[in-house]
């Protein structure tokens, strides 16, 4: 296993997602919806990014004894100050990074990538980035999509990223106590692998769950597909061990409750790299699934579907909730129908004599022991016929799981295509979701058609909670000369709507450097202040990931921007 994630990630593509031997092109009835939706020919042309031996590099600002340094901690080996490496480290994978990159603009890369191999090597690095006064930025899967990896120097005198990808390894698992220690640099797949021996899985499955690492996880605060079922990262999450420029520490505990004061855990779960390293993480592991059901029912519409969730939450059996729970809108329903290989036509045109003209799809997955999977199955059932549910089987579930890692490289033939594609995320309660939903939907529309472009929103509830659930949108437009303002206009748009309605500026996203300047406004300027001072308390240089998650506040100068060197 460890040899087939080493070649998938030898084979990650600097301009985009993952192996680009998983991606498949747009078939002839996907460029027809293309143009019929967008109204835009120029998806039948060819934009492709540059040549490698094209993309500009700034110059490497570290001289030869700060290198012979970092080379006498890990091994002369483990440090990289190529174009190539620095190129696939110059960001993450939104879509920004990946206009910047496929344009040739990888100025911003850090002046050196360093492969530490152990929390040691880690804790050396750090001491010596501080006293060298270098930014660093620590690096799993590289696939933030708010500006988490951006290697900003912020006024320091260079920047190096720690890939900890050497760090991969299963320390320990507690088959009593359910639990597993691992290396943060490890990634999804290779999680799962390590688990399946011992009978036991993580069961978090983000979209970018091939690439994605544990650090990464936790450091996010991230939610996967199935965390309806078996929790978030952060309800998963237990210990860590974070490497820090003020030394070594130890957050969380592995009894199993405390009253030991605030919980210090939560000061590291969703840092972001901004106090320093995650190297370890302890976690919580369930019993891999005997059973797996999937289903499929549709709605009159999205507020109706939307009721019926909340049905289910409330008012099944506890432990019923599918661990997968995903209500689509009506134009993601209808782009669904249209492009679903399992006779979704017929299908749309059943639930039409059934009177949804306009339908909202919801898929679930349920997981576990057989016999109680069926019997939660069942339960649930009743609940969503009542809310006006109508049946649909397992296949549309089963389609989506099927495809479900498949949305990134889907994005990197829409750029090739000349199609502007993005997704943002918000969680609203259940009170406020409806009008959340309108409010952000109408902002993006309108900010996309601002220039007289044809623009298509479309968005999916993809976790459930008991006060409410989140929201993820998906918007595509024709890229217009400048993607990057295109992309700012519609992103402050959004966020200011998700602001006004008293949601979340982030659901699982995230804040990073795209967030940040909204932070403030969540947690106020006091809750600001908290988070600077346990920052100056861990890294008094503030040399860890400058610019992200903390924002300057009213008055103050803004250091989530720099110029490109």
């Amino acid at each position: 296993m460890v040899t087939q994630l080493t070649e998938i990630i030898s084979r990650s593509v600097w301009y985009g997602w993952g192996d680009p031997a998983r991606a498949r092109p747009l078939d002839a009835r996907t460029l027809r919806h293309l143009r019929r939706m967008l109204r835009l020919e120029s998806v039948d042309a060819s934009h492709p990014p540059v040549n490698l031996a094209d993309v500009r590099v700034g110059p490497v600002r570290l001289d030869q004894s700060v290198l012979s340094e970092l080379r006498a901690i890990v091994g002369p080996g483990h440090v990289s100050t190529a174009a190539t490496e620095r190129i696939l480290h110059a960001g993450g994978k939104s879509t920004p990074d990946l206009l910047r990159r496929r344009s040739g603009d990888a100025l911003g890369a850090p002046d050196a990538v360093v492969f530490p191999g152990s929390s040691d090597e880690v804790g050396a690095l750090l001491a010596l980035c501080a006293r060298r006064q270098l930014a660093v930025v620590a690096f799993g899967g590289g696939t933030s999509v708010v500006g988490g990896v951006e290697p900003l120097r912020g006024g320091l005198a260079g920047a190096v990223t720690l890939d900890l990808r050497r760090m991969d390894r299963l320390l320990d698992v507690d088959p009593l106590a359910r639990t597993a220690t691992f290396e943060a640099g490890i990634r999804g797949p290779a999680i799962e692998a390590a688990l399946a021996p011992h009978g036991f899985t993580l069961g978090h499955f983000p979209q970018s769950h091939q690439e994605a690492t544990l650090g990464g996880y936790v450091a996010t605060r991230s939610a996967g597909q199935a965390s309806t079922g078996y929790g978030r990262s952060d309800q998963l999450v237990k210990a860590v061990h974070l490497e820090t420029p003020a030394g070594p520490f130890d957050a969380g505990s592995l009894a199993p409750g405390s009253a030991a004061g605030p919980r210090l855990l939560d000061v590291v779960v969703g840092s972001e790299g901004t106090l320093g390293v995650i190297t370890r993480a302890t976690v919580k592991v369930s019993p891999a699934p005997e059973s797996k059901v999937h289903g499929a029912w549709s709605f009159p519409s999205f507020g109706a579907g939307a009721e019926a969730l909340r049905l289910l939450r409330h008012h099944g059996v506890r432990g019923d909730m599918p661990h997968v729970c995903r209500l689509s809108d009506t134009e993601e329903t209808a782009s669904t129908f249209r492009l679903g290989g399992w006779k979704a036509g017929a299908l749309s045109r059943y639930l039409a004599l059934r009177g949804q003209q306009a339908p909202a799809l919801a898929l679930f997955v349920w997981e576990g022991d057989a016999r109680e999977v069926r019997a939660r199955r069942r339960r649930s059932a009743r609940i969503l016929r009542r809310a006006g549910g109508i049946p649909l089987g397992p296949v549309p579930g089963k389609s989506w799981e099927h495809a479900r890692f498949a949305g990134p490289y889907l994005r990197d033939r829409l750029l090739t295509r000349g199609v502007f594609v993005e997704t943002l995320e918000t969680a609203a309660t259940w009170g406020r979701l409806a009008d959340t939903y309108g409010s952000v939907r109408r902002a993006i529309q309108e900010a996309l058609e601002a220039r007289g472009a044809a623009a298509h929103v479309q968005t999916h509830i993809s976790h459930v909670y008991p006060d409410g659930a989140s929201l993820y949108f998906t918007f595509l437009a024709g890229l217009e000369e400048d993607g990057l303002a295109q992309n700012a206009r519609v992103k402050a748009a959004a966020s200011h709507a998700i602001l006004a309605a008293g949601a979340t500026i982030t659901h699982h996203h995230a804040v990073g450097l795209d967030h940040a300047p909204y932070l403030a406004a969540e947690i106020g300027g006091l809750g600001v202040r908290v988070l600077r001072s346990i920052k100056d308390t861990l890294d008094p240089s503030g040399i860890m990931n400058p610019g992200k998650l903390i924002p300057a506040l009213p008055g103050e100068t803004a250091t989530n921007t720099e110029e490109t060197p």
